[in-house]
């Protein structure tokens, strides 16, 4: 079965954006992409590259990790706001919204029902994994469904801002595993978890 593999960016005190919610990698962002990162990035992530950069980079891999991307209507709203309708046209992309109607982009599937119920049909389909991109909120709906954390670790710590699993997670105490870890000259590591297995 498909696993819903959180894959995102992290600073050290486990905020995933600053306080406006902006891309902490972005042109006004807080943290300036390190070489050695994103050569790690293309080497084994690289269909989690956005479109334009893929371009730029002349990445034309497929990858094998993912071939379906989530996002929620904040993290969305990012790409729209840099004129991209769909940031992800290499892969399935679903976006999560009570509010944005009819999509903007038709190859975008807007969802507007319960995320984990969707969560748990796409899991039954046949494919690669399903990457979360963000946001914080999204993924504290989809809290129970996530199977694989991997975090991209920032080397900085910001004080405030967006949580992992956003402003209003629930408390929920969850078990990780430690699977792989890969760190880089730079400071930054890329950590996966496995979710641990609930005995008893």
């Amino acid at each position: 079965m498909r696993k819903l593999v959180y894959f995102i960016a992290a600073t050290l005190d486990g905020f995933i954006a600053g306080p406006d919610g902006s891309d902490p990698s972005g042109p006004d962002g807080f943290w300036p992409i390190p070489e050695d990162y994103l050569k790690h990035l293309i080497a084994e992530y690289p269909e989690t590259l956005p479109g334009p950069a893929r371009a730029a980079l002349g990445v034309t891999a497929e990858g094998t990790r993912f071939d379906t991307v989530l996002e929620g209507r904040r993290s969305y709203q990012v790409g729209l706001d840099a004129g991209l309708t769909d940031a992800y046209p290499h892969l399935r992309h679903l976006v999560f919204s009570r509010t944005l109607g009819e999509s903007p982009d038709p190859a975008v599937e807007v969802v507007a029902g319960d995320p984990a119920a969707r969560v748990r049909e796409l899991k039954q389909e046949d494919g690669k994994d399903i990457w979360l991109v963000g946001g914080g909120e999204l993924a504290a709906s989809l809290y129970g469904e996530i199977d694989r954390l991997i975090l991209k670790l920032s080397p900085t710590t910001i004080g405030a801002g967006i949580p992992l699993f956003g402003r209003k997670a629930a408390f929920e105490p969850a078990a990780w595993s430690l699977a792989d870890h890969t760190v880089l000259g730079s400071g930054a590591a890329y950590l996966t978890y496995e979710r641990a297995a609930v005995t008893g």
